[in-house]
């Protein structure tokens, strides 16, 4: 059997009509949206089919959409396929969505939790204070002297936010130190930097405030130790214990995102393949760039779905 893991997205990868073909042939996808429903005070099914867009990229929106979508196409490759995978992770939200997938909690627990989150994100700085920028094509040691150097006063906060893949490297903190690194970014002959369109500054020190409330928030939950391996954000390390878990999720809302060491240590571990599970391709993308060794395989449509199930053999049990 081929050592596989599955990945699960976070913010970005929402988009109106997620998943829509795959619902019409798949009931298990709009079933699990019905679930999530029913723990919210509104039809999530109908807002990712329907929109408006402005409203699904919320924060407090996307959180539980994409959770959602995730899970329900976790569900669907189980149902199908009875996939074992060597390990899981997820990308910042995504690893709500691992977690869930890894029964650590359950499903309305889940859906409320990161509910939750975003709603405390959203809540936890200005709106127009907090900015994010991609930066692409420096190494990580210039993209750290362009945060130090474009902090102007003791007060400002920037700092990485996403090591995304070889080269892409997210910033978050306050707008104008942003603005500035974008700025220098230029000057040190990026191939690319530019502010990117997101309602609050993730993985920064000004999502503190959020994570005292996260917290709160987690300490109300049962949290159990994962049925599959699941390599953190934070450090990542595989969580051992209930306790690491809870830690973990609320570092994880002020510390960045690293998804190239999570990579890494999946093919280092031998694993050959890697499923996004979940509405579109950017983790694939990213993926790509990190390791050309691995097998990638998208569950963005129908037609993606269906092909991993013909020829999915090689990762069932």
């Amino acid at each position: 059997m081929s050592p596989l893991a599955i990945v699960f997205p976070g913010q970005g990868s929402q988009s109106v009509g997620m998943l829509s073909d795959i619902a019409a042939e798949y009931p298990i996808v709009k079933e699990t949206f019905n679930e999530a429903s029913s723990c919210l005070d509104y039809d999530l099914w109908k807002l990712t089919q329907e929109g408006p867009a402005t409203e699904l990229d919320k924060t407090e929106y996307t959180q539980p959409a994409l959770l959602t979508a995730g899970y329900a196409v976790w569900r669907l490759l189980q149902a199908e396929m009875q996939l074992s995978p060597a390990f899981l992770a997820g990308h910042s939200l995504g690893e709500y969505t691992a977690l869930l997938c890894a029964n650590a909690f359950s499903f309305s627990d889940a859906v409320r939790l990161v509910a939750l989150r975003g709603k405390y994100m959203q809540e936890a700085v200005k709106p127009g204070d907090g900015a994010m920028a991609a930066l692409i094509g420096l190494d990580e040691n210039t993209v750290k002297k362009i945060c130090e150097q474009a902090v102007s006063s003791a007060t400002d906060i920037l700092s990485p936010a996403n090591f995304n893949s070889m080269g892409q490297i997210v910033v978050a903190g306050h707008r104008a130190p942003v603005e500035r690194a974008v700025a220098l970014a230029k000057e040190q002959g990026a191939k690319l930097a530019m502010l990117i369109p997101v309602s609050v500054p993730s993985h920064c020190l000004l999502m503190q405030p959020a994570a005292v409330r996260l917290k709160a928030a987690l300490a109300a939950i049962p949290i159990q130790k994962p049925q599959f391996p699941i390599l953190n954000n934070v450090d990542v390390m595989i969580y051992d214990n209930e306790q690491q878990i809870r830690e973990g999720l609320v570092k994880q809302l002020y510390l960045p995102v690293r998804w190239v060491e999570i990579i890494q240590y999946l093919a280092q571990s031998g694993v050959k393949s890697v499923i996004e599970c979940g509405p579109g391709k950017i983790l694939t993308g990213l993926n790509k760039r990190i390791d050309k060794q691995l097998e990638l395989i998208a569950t963005t449509d129908k037609a993606s779905i269906n092909a991993l199930l013909l020829k999915g053999t090689d990762h069932v049990r």
